[in-house]
């Protein structure tokens, strides 16, 4: 023991070696009909980037390769996932607990524009009555046999964020940014966060990355040169994907087809989470 311990834990550091006082568990169980295999947040420093995109497709992937996928959203006030996948029925609950939607391929979603009676109603709520909804998605539904649930994270790094780190049992983060050069900024912020709650980054996806000319197929970089490979170096991380501006993804989400688009892009990311799946 150091000379200098006065046996006040509180004010030591967390590494402290002759640390005794217990810390604070903040992680809450699923529901006891609930079986999660492996839980991905989808995450930003910032909002406007497309994480629900990235959300919705990587979930698309997965399905197409054959795995039980949920979405649960946690972007309480600006939920988008059920109007890229076209859900307009109300969740239920009954003498076990909430039910979530199904998708038409099949995945299960739970979202607040699902329990609210007009999607455009604003979700005028303060930050721990945010929180502890996002919480209850995750012990009062009855999830199915998931293999992979994506949490679909609201922006910033935030009151919700934190109740998702804390309390979810998060096993990797998908950090999405753009082309521009502020993103090393963004990305600095959800990897320091990341680390704060010890969840390991899987990697970045950049969105908004090209278009491609219908003409000619080149790639045609919009918002100038990309600093996504630089952030990623910096910071020890790998680019998992880049998505282009493209005007069928656009279509299919204001639609709700969003199970129709293409997700080659995710290919090298489905790699990487079946691994998990199977190094456990």
């Amino acid at each position: 023991m150091s000379e200098n311990c006065d046996n006040n834990c509180s004010a030591c550091a967390e590494d402290c070696g002759e640390r005794t006082e217990k810390q604070t568990d903040f992680t809450a169980k699923p529901h006891e009909l609930s079986k999660i295999k492996k839980v991905i947040a989808v995450m930003s420093g910032k909002g406007g980037v497309g994480k629900s995109l990235v959300t919705s497709m990587l979930a698309s992937k997965m399905k197409k390769e054959g795995y039980n996928v949920a979405i649960l959203d946690a972007d309480i006030t600006g939920p988008s996932i059920p109007k890229a996948f076209g859900i307009k029925e109300k969740v239920f609950g009954n003498e076990l607990g909430m039910i979530p939607a199904t998708s038409k391929t099949g995945i299960e979603i739970m979202s607040v524009n699902l329990l609210l009676e007009n999607e455009t109603d604003p979700v005028v709520w303060r930050g721990p009555l945010i929180g502890g909804t996002v919480k209850q998605f995750w012990t009062d539904v009855v999830w199915k046999d998931i293999d992979y649930m994506f949490i679909d994270m609201p922006p910033g790094t935030g009151d919700v964020s934190l109740t998702v780190f804390q309390s979810l049992q998060v096993d990797g983060i998908v950090v999405v940014t753009s082309p521009q050069e502020l993103v090393s900024m963004i990305v600095s912020k959800a990897v320091k966060m990341a680390n704060l709650m010890n969840v390991p980054i899987l990697g970045l996806v950049e969105n908004m990355s090209y278009i491609e000319c219908p003409d000619c197929g080149k790639k045609i970089e919009l918002f100038g040169k990309s600093h996504t490979e630089e952030a990623a170096k910096a910071h020890g991380i790998e680019v998992l994907a880049k998505i282009p501006v493209n005007q069928t993804i656009a279509e299919a989400c204001d639609s709700g087809e969003i199970e129709k688009v293409q997700t080659d892009y995710f290919n090298y990311i489905s790699e990487k989470l079946i691994e998990m799946e199977e190094s456990k």
